[in-house]
């Protein structure tokens, strides 16, 4: 039964890769909530949810530049940084409003821009990338709601 429940999540997770991926108009936010919906009865927690949701969302706009293991390459480093697990406004407000100039993390010094992503997704989705970041690659940060998400400038 676990194999299949596995498939299953799986199996609905690369299909929304891959339909987000062939989506030209950029609106990752209806597959990624279809597959959040079609995994959900395999799911046993609201936490897991948002973190297999967030897998996708971070999968189809993240991981150019943040790379797949979260340890950036144009841009820094998501894993093991403090931005990412301390205050969790912080990294919401880069997330919304993106950010443009250098800044340095763990010693490196990036110069380049992190596009806005409020109006792009949604503020489900981007909780659910922003608690799939601050849960991943060794970091042990709670999850972070659509709520935060909302009212976070």
């Amino acid at each position: 039964m676990r194999s299949g429940i596995g498939i299953l999540v799986g199996t609905a997770l690369l299909s929304a890769g891959l339909a987000a991926c062939s989506n030209s108009s950029g609106s990752s936010t209806t597959t990624t909530k279809t597959a959040a919906a079609t995994a959900a009865p395999a799911m046993k927690t609201t936490k897991v949810m948002a973190s297999s949701n967030g897998l996708a969302v971070y999968t189809t706009n993240c991981s150019t530049c943040h790379q797949s293991d979260g340890k950036g390459a144009i841009g820094p480093p998501l894993a093991g940084n403090p931005v990412v697990t301390g205050d969790a406004s912080k990294v919401i407000h880069i997330v919304n409003g993106g950010l443009t100039g250098t800044i340095s993390v763990n010693g490196k010094t990036y110069n380049g821009t992190m596009p806005t992503w409020r109006g792009v997704l949604s503020t489900g989705d981007i909780a659910a990338v922003i608690t799939y970041i601050r849960s991943s690659w060794g970091n042990k940060t709670g999850p972070v709601t659509s709520a935060q998400v909302s009212s976070t400038p």
